[in-house]
């Protein structure tokens, strides 16, 4: 890696370490739940992206498939959260949510031809 890409690299990590130091900021003042949990989900990201770009500065390719498994680690993480919160379960099946749910009826629609005419 040529010294320019060093100097670029480091650079963005640096950046990267500053919006996770934010973002440890917007976790502690969030107002709600869901504000912490973007924060975390956010900050998760930002850890994705310094170990892709740490990887590249000392010169190791296998860091990036341990920043993909982190990745989907967070994902996965997030979504099991988010539904514990909303259920106080992680047993309870996604698809209960929309059976439970009537659907309104179905009014059949007169075409605009046969609106003005009497039978």
């Amino acid at each position: 890696m040529t010294e320019f890409l060093y100097y670029i690299n480091v650079g963005t990590a640096f950046f990267l370490l500053i919006g996770m130091v934010l973002l440890l900021a917007r976790l502690l003042s969030g107002p709600t739940l869901y504000d912490r949990i973007l924060a975390v989900n956010s900050f998760g990201t930002k850890i994705v992206l310094f170990l892709a770009v740490f990887a590249l500065i000392i010169g190791r390719d296998d860091g990036v498939d341990i920043a993909i498994l982190y990745a989907l680690m967070n994902f996965i993480a997030t979504i099991a959260v988010l539904k514990f919160f909303r259920y106080s379960a992680l047993g309870v099946s996604l698809e209960d949510d929309f059976i439970e749910e009537e659907s309104p009826p179905v009014v059949p629609r007169t075409s605009r031809a046969n609106k003005g005419k009497q039978t």
